[in-house]
């Protein structure tokens, strides 16, 4: 995707002083600190601050789109998730249909196509439909691929995937010494999905969380001090620019590369 970008995104990567050739493709963010964030504004409801985290959702994703970058996966409600009380469990799931019907313009305006991981039959039916009807509409965008995780869990992903190679293997469509890695990353929901370069998590926690354990064994990890809602363009300018400081050598020397070049 955006093999070759336009001007208008090269003079913005220009503008911001990126190395054009070392920019991210794929961008995971791990969205936390709306509760903390609603409780330091003296909001009495922690609804307040996943409502504040859309706009800042909005503001990532145009940005991220401006930049050129073709993936973007946001981790949105977890497996675990489910353990938090109904009533912000409910609240939730409502800002979620609501966010999806209100965001589809700005979707299309971008050419922006939705698409969404996890254990997703288990969302409320309302908003399993409109989930389903936003990616349904999108589906032919090719500018950037906003990918939700929802009902998520990693290690639950892992399983299915292991579950469903050994149950293939059984019915004899895999040979058990023919699973290697690309054939496993073909059972998991990223599938379609380059690993992600980047991984960012707001709010100054330093843990993955369950999100995309297999997929960023080398990615860059950015951690920022900043509360999701408070999150904006140049929060992530910060990140890509610390992104490129780094030098990825997956495993190999520095001496490896340079000679390489």
């Amino acid at each position: 995707m955006n093999a070759v970008l336009d001007s208008k995104i090269l003079n913005k990567i220009i503008d911001l002083g990126f190395d054009m050739q070392r920019m991210p493709k794929h961008i995971a963010v791990i969205m936390d600190g709306n509760g903390r964030w609603a409780k330091k504004q003296g909001f009495f409801s922690r609804i307040k601050g996943h409502e504040n985290g859309v706009t800042a959702l909005r503001e990532l994703t145009t940005s991220t789109a401006e930049l050129g970058i073709p993936y973007l996966t946001v981790y949105a409600f977890s497996t675990e998730n489910w353990n938090r009380p109904k009533t912000e469990i409910n609240a939730l799931m409502s800002l979620l249909v609501s966010t999806l019907k209100n965001e589809l313009p700005i979707l299309q305006q971008n050419k922006i196509r939705l698409n969404a991981i996890g254990n997703l039959s288990t969302l409320p039916k309302k908003a399993f439909a409109e989930l389903n009807e936003v990616m349904d509409e999108t589906k032919h965008n090719s500018h950037l691929v906003l990918t939700l995780a929802l009902s998520y869990s990693s290690k639950s992903e892992i399983l299915r995937a292991v579950q469903n190679i050994a149950i293939d293997a059984k019915n004899g469509l895999v040979e058990p010494d023919k699973i290697d890695e690309k054939l496993f990353e073909q059972y998991l929901y990223t599938n379609d999905l380059p690993d992600p370069d980047l991984l960012i998590r707001t709010s100054g926690e330093y843990r993955i969380s369950n999100y995309l354990l297999w997929q960023i064994a080398y990615s860059e990890l950015y951690f920022s001090d900043t509360l999701w809602p408070d999150f904006t363009r140049n929060d992530l300018y910060n990140a890509i620019t610390s992104y490129q400081k780094r030098e990825r050598r997956f495993g190999k020397t520095s001496e490896q590369l340079k000679n390489k070049q």
